[in-house]
């Protein structure tokens, strides 16, 4: 379980959430989920990505709890969920069913939005039978379907089979990260953020990456090296709405285009100038607000007195 070492004040501060349950998984997995925001608001479930945790949501908890029912959780092995033997995106999508299935009531649907390996959770889980029964739109954020490592830019070198192993061998890395240094710091920004980026975006960034296990890191970088979910794409049903930084050199825009031309009902693409691949913190406002408006579109609120 990794080390919980985010920022404790500021915008990027994790909210204390109005409760939080311990959910199992198909494997026997338990996963720390929170809830946030009033009980019969409209609900949102927030899927985070590769060495993050709960708290990169912060500023989208924050503004939705207001007048949303907020859930987040940890993907297995990051913030307070325990590490797995099981890494594979069936186990993603088996963990995003048994959290739908214990937080949403019967029939009750959410707008799910995931982050870089949360939307490759979604597009894990697609086809899955709880997922279609809870899932009433989808944000896709900073995320691709396959050839993540071929597609990354991280090495500034032409893209060819020198880059990819390259690519591969720093993704996969085995090396602990060690304190969040100013060297640390620029490193992270270099790879993972746009080159506007302010420094207590760096500093949140920083911090929730660091506390996430080395052992954890290594063997999700080694799914996400291998993973194909191009089926998972096509079978995403739901409306679905795609956002990705221009900077970004994890998933760059390509593979978000990608997506888009794919999806069976893609609501649209945005494309935010100088954003890097942590645009839920960079970026928090069209995040939140493209949550917001999937949220208005498609989820049918019923009042106490029409019910």
């Amino acid at each position: 379980m990794s080390r919980l070492l985010h920022v404790g004040s500021g915008p990027y501060a994790p909210p204390a959430p109005a409760r939080e349950l311990t959910v199992v998984s198909a494997d026997g997995s338990r996963l720390h989920v929170e809830v946030h925001g009033p009980e019969g608001a409209p609900a949102v479930v927030l899927a985070h990505g590769w060495t993050c945790s709960t708290a990169f949501w912060a500023a989208q908890i924050r503004d939705l709890a207001a007048d949303h029912r907020v859930i987040a959780y940890d993907q297995r092995g990051h913030g307070r969920s325990p590490a797995s033997p099981a890494c594979s995106p069936d186990a993603l999508a088996d963990d995003l069913e048994a959290v739908l299935e214990a937080t949403l009531a019967p029939g009750e649907q959410a707008v799910v939005a995931g982050h870089s390996m949360g939307g490759m959770t979604v597009m894990a889980a697609s086809g899955r039978a709880a997922f279609r029964a809870h899932a009433a739109a989808v944000l896709l954020c900073s995320t691709g379907s396959s050839q993540l490592v071929a597609a990354a830019t991280v090495v500034p070198l032409r893209a060819g089979p020198v880059r990819t192993w390259l690519t591969r061998r720093i993704l996969g890395s085995r090396a602990p990260l060690g304190p969040v240094t100013p060297l640390a710091r620029r490193t992270l920004k270099y790879g993972t953020m746009g080159p506007g980026s302010a420094p207590d975006m760096i500093e949140a960034c920083a911090r929730i990456v660091h506390a996430c296990p080395r052992k954890v890191r290594h063997a999700w970088s080694q799914v996400l090296d291998l993973l194909d979910l191009d089926h998972g794409v096509r079978a995403l049903e739901v409306p679905t709405a795609v956002i990705v930084g221009t900077a970004d050199r994890l998933t760059p825009p390509g593979q978000s285009r990608a997506l888009a031309a794919a999806l069976p009902r893609c609501t649209g693409i945005v494309e935010l100038p100088g954003i890097g691949h942590m645009t839920p913190v960079e970026a928090p406002e069209p995040v939140t607000g493209t949550i917001r408006e999937l949220v208005r579109t498609h989820i049918q609120v019923v009042s106490e007195e029409s019910a």
